[in-house]
Formats: C-alpha cells, structure tokens, sequence
C-alpha cells in the first residue's frame, strides 16, 4: 500500500515543485545599502544577467549630492511561460533636462539601465536596456501608482505579482526645483 501511494504522490510533488519554482521568489535582495548601482553625479550601466529582467527599483534623493539620486534594481528570472530572450538592445537616450515618457520597443522588457549625471541641468539622461522573450508578452500595461508623490522623495518600488514586467518609465522635470 505505501508502495502504491509513493507512486501517486510522487508526481503531483513533482509538478507542484515545478509551480512552485515558476510563481514563489524571495525577498527582492539589493544587496548592502551601500551597494549602489551608482554614487551621487556619476554615470553608471546596469544590466540584469541573460534571461532575467528588473523587478524592483529603490532610490534615494540628496538635493546636497546636486539633486541627483543613487539608484538601485533587483533582478529575477522572466517566467518560463515567456519562452527564451531572442533579442536585446538599446532604447534612444531620454535626454536630461526634459520631461519623457518611454516603453521599450518591440514588446520588451526593461533589463538594464544606462545614466549619465549632467550638472549644467542637474538632471541625468536614460538608457533602457530591453529584452524580447521567444513568446508574446500581454501589452496590458499601466502606470504605477507607486511612485514618489514629491520630487525629493525616497522610492522602493517592487513588483509584488508573478507575471508583471516594466515596459517602461516616464519622468518629471522642474526647472525651479532641478
């Protein structure tokens, strides 16, 4: 009898294992604190290894650093149902001092970025690094309310949902306030 319930058991442990390692992830691990993408008025290129995109973002504001932020991702595996990445690349350059809104192109997903500070406008440019998987992302995307209310505010932004991606990000930009 035993021998008979191993047999049964024995491949639904096996396919639940497998749920569980495509839907459960850990605590979104940044590292230190003072492991930085980045220090204040410096550039810097952050890319998530093959296979895996940006799930989380944490930043912090320093009005005494020029205004500028230190900034800081946690990266995890795309779901297996996404198939593998097929292509990467570079989105334009969002330049500094102006307000934009951009998506990756071509149904990708954010998998790095690239800044450069500019101290003439105390602001930086941006760079998205981007992934296309082998099988169709869903294009139902919408801003997140998760974002700082005030330009000087700190953020910690994670994606608490299997199966939810950055396409994209926009900005703000005051000439009064930098």
């Amino acid at each position: 009898m035993d021998i008979f319930l191993l047999c049964v058991f024995l491949p639904l442990v096996t396919v639940a294992w497998g749920q569980y390692s495509d839907y459960y992830y850990g605590p979104y691990n940044y590292g230190d604190n003072d492991e930085w993408a980045n220090v204040y008025r410096q550039g810097f290129n952050f890319q998530c290894p093959h296979g895996q995109v940006i799930v989380a973002v944490r930043s912090v504001f320093s009005k005494k650093e020029g205004s500028d932020r230190l900034w800081n991702y946690a990266c995890m595996p795309a779901s297996q149902s996404l198939g593998e990445p097929t292509e990467c690349w570079w989105e334009e350059i969002n330049r500094a001092g102006t307000e934009w809104y951009q998506t990756c192109s071509n149904n990708g997903l954010v998998a790095g970025f690239q800044s450069q500070y500019f101290p003439s406008v105390l602001d930086r440019e941006w760079q998205f690094y981007c992934c296309r998987y082998s099988r169709r992302c869903p294009y139902s995307c919408w801003l997140t309310t998760e974002y700082p209310g005030h330009y000087g505010e700190d953020m910690d932004m994670m994606m608490y949902s299997y199966d939810y991606y950055i396409r994209g990000a926009t900005t703000t930009f005051s000439a009064v306030h930098r």
